[in-house]
């Protein structure tokens, strides 16, 4: 009987202390979630990387999902799963863009000046009332060199919208856009499709008509992409650093 009530005092303690830890919550779109099949899938995205960089000294929730803007995400349903978990202490990575530009698409598309910012400080907002710290990102970049190799960006307004509420509202930011530009950049043209999803008929099994994407990160642009931003948050010395493994 002893025995019995030492473990539960025990397993009561693991319970308490687990809840009152940290949760880093991430919200965005595909670029950024977990993605099925990771052992046989070639496309990851960076926010999958995480865990396996961070100690279990705080817990990690993706939420990140495939196709959603800063618009679809909310109306879905998607942040009030998330905001209901939030409490002092938590971390919230937003970043939204590469959907929000989809102009022909009324359940997504945001006007970048007027409701992609409004959303944003919206997100920022909610989250600081929970006491937790919201933490800003610009979008990764595409793979879009034009015929003279030079990088074009594809994200027009969006991200200087990321960074103009990050300023005015005093956010910690991370200026993905730029991190993964200069990946992308050392790589340069023909090398820089291994950090997509560039595969010919029959090349791997997961894509056997093959497969040409300029968006989505294979695994070892999502891993040099997570280094990149981990790097970043560390930077920023908002209590992240205490969680990197050494």
């Amino acid at each position: 009987m002893k025995k019995i009530y030492i473990i539960t005092i025990f397993l009561c303690l693991m319970g308490i202390t687990k809840a009152q830890q940290p949760t880093l919550f991430l919200v965005g779109d595909s670029t950024m979630a977990d993605k099925v099949n990771p052992n046989e899938n070639p496309e990851h995205g960076w926010g999958q990387i995480l865990p396996t960089l961070l100690t279990n000294k705080i817990t990690i929730q993706n939420h990140a999902t495939n196709g959603r803007s800063s618009k679809s995400f909310r109306t879905e349903g998607r942040w009030d799963k998330v905001h209901n978990q939030l409490k002092k202490g938590d971390y919230v990575i937003i970043q939204f863009g590469h959907n929000d530009q989809k102009i022909e698409d009324s359940i997504r598309y945001t006007n970048p000046a007027t409701q992609y910012r409004s959303n944003l400080e919206r997100y920022v907002k909610e989250t600081r009332e929970k006491g937790a710290i919201p933490i800003l990102m610009t979008s990764i970049v595409r793979r879009n060199f034009n015929e003279k190799g030079v990088l074009i960006d594809t994200h027009n307004l969006y991200p200087i919208v990321v960074r103009m509420v990050a300023k005015d509202l005093d956010v910690p930011f991370v200026d993905l856009q730029q991190a993964t530009e200069e990946i992308v950049l050392a790589y340069g043209p023909e090398k820089s499709k291994k950090l997509y999803l560039h595969f010919e008929p029959k090349e791997v099994n997961y894509y056997p008509d093959g497969k040409h994407d300029d968006t989505h990160l294979s695994k070892l642009g999502a891993t040099l992409t997570a280094e990149k931003a981990l790097k970043a948050l560390v930077k920023l010395n908002i209590g992240l650093e205490k969680f990197v493994k050494k």
